[in-house]
């Protein structure tokens, strides 16, 4: 009888957790929202209880102010992104190929790159100057983010003989491809599909011994 209360009383902690972590990835999701229909600014706490469906109240409980809800929000999206081109990269393989290939993908996959989610980056971005928080969340992850391509970019040119100087090359590719979600961004056109596109021909250019525009070749 008493395992069986016991059993009882885990199952309702379990349930409560998964509700408050649903309820906090409920309240993110329309930060995510507000943000990309709003703007930093007039993004209030009201408009994401409502975007949620949850009380003023709730918001408060979770978060206390629209500051820790906002880097909350930033903090989530920058996890999910530095996850998301590191689980690219580890299903890539050790191929150099394949890993350069699958890190341009990643950001164009339908998970990343939504429009309400560039938005409430460009929002977030442009708070970042003036917010030493927001450059201290993204910083470390940039940071591994440009060291590993800078290693990609060395061992392609080790393997494949390129004349170019793999920092510089790196730099080249993370702007092009910051390049292409600022154009996805400002709405002027530009498609995802396109921008893809875009982003193959630059590698498949920079990396000839190693990428055609349909893929890595084989070696």
């Amino acid at each position: 009888m008493r395992a069986g209360v016991a059993e009882q009383g885990e199952g309702e902690k379990r349930g409560r957790k998964a509700s408050k972590e649903t309820r906090r990835q409920q309240l993110i999701e329309a930060t995510i929202d507000s943000l990309a229909k709003r703007g930093y600014s007039d993004t209030t706490l009201a408009d994401v209880a409502d975007g949620a469906g949850l009380s003023r109240g709730i918001v408060n409980f979770h978060f206390e102010s629209k500051e820790n809800l906002l880097v909350a929000t930033l903090q989530y999206m920058s996890e999910e992104y530095g996850d998301h081109w590191n689980t690219a990269l580890e299903r890539a393989g050790p191929s150099l190929a394949s890993r350069i290939w699958a890190i341009v993908h990643a950001d164009f996959d339908r998970k990343i790159c939504t429009k309400r989610k560039l938005a409430a980056w460009c929002a977030f971005w442009g708070e970042a100057k003036s917010r030493p928080t927001y450059q201290a969340l993204c910083g470390a992850r940039d940071v591994k983010y440009q060291e590993t391509v800078i290693q990609l970019c060395a061992g392609l040119k080790a393997e494949g003989g390129y004349a170019y100087e793999a920092e510089p090359m790196a730099l080249s590719l993370c702007a092009m491809l910051e390049g292409l979600w600022l154009r996805l961004m400002m709405g002027d056109g530009t498609t995802r599909e396109k921008a893809l596109e875009a982003a193959v021909a630059f590698v498949v250019t920079a990396f000839p011994a190693h990428l055609t525009l349909q893929g890595p070749k084989p070696r």
